[in-house]
Parts: C-alpha cells; structure tokens; sequence
C-alpha cells in the first residue's frame, strides 16, 4: 500500500508543486522560474480571482450542506429494515453514478420553449419569453448548485451507513444506565464519537469533492461560462493545463487548490475531536 499510495499520490502531487515554480509547455525542458507563476496568479489574473470567489461559494454550500444531507439521511434509512434499507439505499446512490443527473436538468431548464420550466412558467402568464437558464448570470449558480447537491450522496452517504451499522449496541445500553435519555443525547454520545472514522472518511471525500468541482459546471453552463459566472479553480486549471499547454500555470493553479483542501480538512478534524467530550 505504501509503495503504491506513494507512487501514484504523493510523487504527482510532489511533481506538481515543482512544475509551479517553472515554465513547461509539455514539449521543451522545464524553465525554473521560482514564485513568477504564484504572482501572476494573484496580482495579474483577474479570472483566478473570480475563479476562487466561484470555488469557495460553490464549495461552502454545496460541502457543508452535502455532508449534512449525507449524514442526515444515512441516519433516517438505518432505521429501516434490511431489505428496505438496501432499496432505499440504492434509491438514494443512483444520482450520483449515474449521468442522467445533467440530462435531465438540462431537459427540465431548455432555453427554449420547450423546457420544462419554461413552458410551465409560460402557460402560468409569470414569464413573457423562455429564461436562459443556463446562459443568465443571474440562476446559473444556484442552478449548478442545486445539481451538486442532488448528486452528492456518494460515498461518504455509503460510509455514514456503514458506520451507523457498525455501531455496537451494547453503548446504547451502556448509554442509557449512565443519563442518556433521548436520541439526541445518543446520537452526540454514542453513535458519533464510534462513527469518527467513517465521519472523517466523508469530510475528507465531501472537501474533496466540493473543491473540485468544475465538470457539472461545464456540462451545464459551458466552458468557460457567461461571464466566468461559476468559472471554478478546476476550470481554470484545465483552461491552461488542457488547452493552452502552460503546465507550470495550471500546476501553480492545482497548488493552491491543494491547499486549500487541506487547510479545510485540518478544520474539520480540530471540530471532530470536540465530538462527544
């Protein structure tokens, strides 16, 4: 495991860090050019800028609320039996597997006529012409986010459920004997303290997944997007590492994202060991 986790984890991640202090264009030699790259980053792109003001909405709503809604509903379905549990389960995963989430909305908000939403709102006399949903700045970000939400119950929604079953009944009993008098009081005493490492697993996948995110964005709203309206890190980094070959750029662009992620996930393990004290 470690000579894999290093080869494929830790040594790209190295490799990217040194490609953000040069100039590579994939074809010649590395140029080392120290912080140039990081200083462009912050003082000359002013699409960096409005891509992290994108990111950090995008990803405090969509992370913070998802693992709620994740937790939240792996806590309601583990009191189901098995049978029914595993349906309702399968129920609640398939948005997020499957590819049908973009179709459907992107049927449902047409710019035309025909959308859904539109002829609805059309037939109702709210709406004189069809709403550009995708392409006004005005409801492409709560659209993109309403997307992600309703495919975030991924694996940190399999993990939760897995940690609500591996709970050992007997703490309940033991809970009970010392005070413990409603669910509240059992779930913060006894089923989160014995759930921190599938609680951390999902806060890791949840931050992870909050912070890159850039493929529903242009699936929906094209790339880049009116106005670089939900104009993600993620987008921006596969705009110069992609398409414009500047590879030192896009790897300055995935450090930072980096960082980020981990400053994140280091918040979140200082709030999970006050868990239960």
């Amino acid at each position: 495991y470690v000579i894999l986790f290093t080869i494929f984890t830790v040594l790209p991640v190295a490799v990217s860090m040194f490609f953000s202090f040069t100039d590579f264009n994939m074809l010649q030699w590395p140029n080392f050019v120290g912080l140039e790259n990081y200083s462009r980053l912050i003082l000359h792109d002013e699409i960096f800028l409005i891509a992290v003001r994108n990111t950090v909405i995008l990803a405090g709503i969509t992370g913070p609320v998802g693992y709620l809604l994740c937790f939240f509903f792996a806590w309601c379905i583990n009191e189901f039996s098995p049978k029914v549990r595993a349906f309702i389960t399968l129920c609640f995963y398939a948005p997020s597997i499957s590819g049908n989430a973009f179709l459907i909305f992107t049927l449902m908000f047409s710019s035309d006529s025909y959308g859904l939403v539109n002829a609805f709102l059309l037939k109702l006399g709210v709406i004189d012409s069809p709403i550009l949903w995708f392409t006004n700045t005005q409801y492409m970000m709560p659209l993109c986010i309403v997307v992600i939400l309703w495919t975030s119950l991924g694996t940190s929604f399999l993990a939760f459920i897995a940690g609500f079953q591996g709970v050992d009944r007997t703490y309940y009993e033991a809970a009970a004997v010392d005070g413990v008098r409603n669910r509240w009081q059992e779930l913060w005493y006894v089923v989160l303290p014995s759930m921190r490492p599938q609680l951390l697993f999902g806060a890791v996948m949840s931050i992870s997944s909050a912070f890159s995110i850039g493929s529903v964005t242009e699936s929906l709203c094209g790339m880049p997007s009116t106005d670089y309206a939900v104009h993600t890190l993620v987008n921006h980094m596969t705009d110069y590492g992609y398409t414009r070959f500047e590879m030192g750029y896009a790897s300055a662009i995935a450090t930072v994202l980096f960082l980020l992620m981990i400053f994140c996930k280091s918040l979140f393990q200082k709030f999970l060991q006050k868990i239960g004290t």
